[in-house]
């Protein structure tokens, strides 16, 4: 028994641009006379662009004092930040496992998935040199809920053409463990303090093809007891 499809978060589980996302939004935030620091940035975690830059305005007590004008060009500003910074990822930049978890995938023509609330990812496949392993990639520009909602799951598995119950979904924040949940998919979270996923593991050099059809097999018979 296999899953038909296994769908990664983007930032977290296939590379590491949180540290780029915080240095592009402690710059912005620090425009606006907020100060965040790395701590704060965790609740950013798998949150989209404008949701991210609410929080921190609320953080700072500047709730409604940006008109909506405002609060895009703000958003825009750390965008441009975090792509200018995107220059330095290479394929070394990879996280640990990734790359041989996708060739284990491919080799027994399981479908591979990207649901990332990133409007960069498919910039960020390319400069890691993996944009032709994933067999579909979520377009984040058409979501109307962002994680927790499961919307951008649903939304990948319906690009693979595979139903939500044969599909694993791997994150590394809560937001996005629960998102994968609420479709019903199997979820496997990577990091500490993450709650909800049959599966967790402490770094993706843990994630590995046998870990996760032992976990399918387990979930199967579970459902079928």
């Amino acid at each position: 028994m296999q899953p038909d499809a296994v769908i990664f978060d983007l930032d977290g589980v296939i590379t590491d641009t949180a540290h780029l996302h915080f240095v592009a939004w402690r710059e912005v935030a620090a425009q606006t006379g907020i100060a965040i620091d790395e701590q704060f940035n965790q609740q950013l975690k798998g949150i989209s662009r404008m949701g991210s830059l609410e929080r921190i305005l609320a953080w700072g007590g500047k709730t409604g004092a940006f008109s909506e004008a405002e609060k895009a060009a703000l958003a825009a500003r750390k965008n441009a930040l975090y792509v200018e910074s995107l220059r330095t990822l290479t394929p070394q930049s990879v996280l640990p496992g990734i790359a041989s978890l996708l060739a284990s995938l491919r080799e027994r023509g399981i479908r591979i998935g990207l649901a990332s609330v990133s409007l960069n990812a498919p910039a960020i496949l390319q400069a890691l040199g993996l944009a032709g392993e994933f067999d579909f990639c979520a377009d984040a520009a058409r979501l109307t809920h962002s994680k927790p909602d499961p919307e951008i799951f649903l939304a990948a598995c319906a690009g693979l053409g595979v139903a939500p119950a044969r599909c694993i979904g791997v994150e590394d924040a809560q937001a996005g463990i629960d998102a994968i949940n609420a479709c019903g998919m199997t979820a496997v979270g990577i990091g500490e303090g993450l709650c909800g996923a049959p599966l967790r593991l402490d770094n993706t050099a843990q994630l590995t093809w046998p870990r996760l059809h032992a976990l399918w097999n387990q979930q199967r018979h579970a459902t079928a007891r």
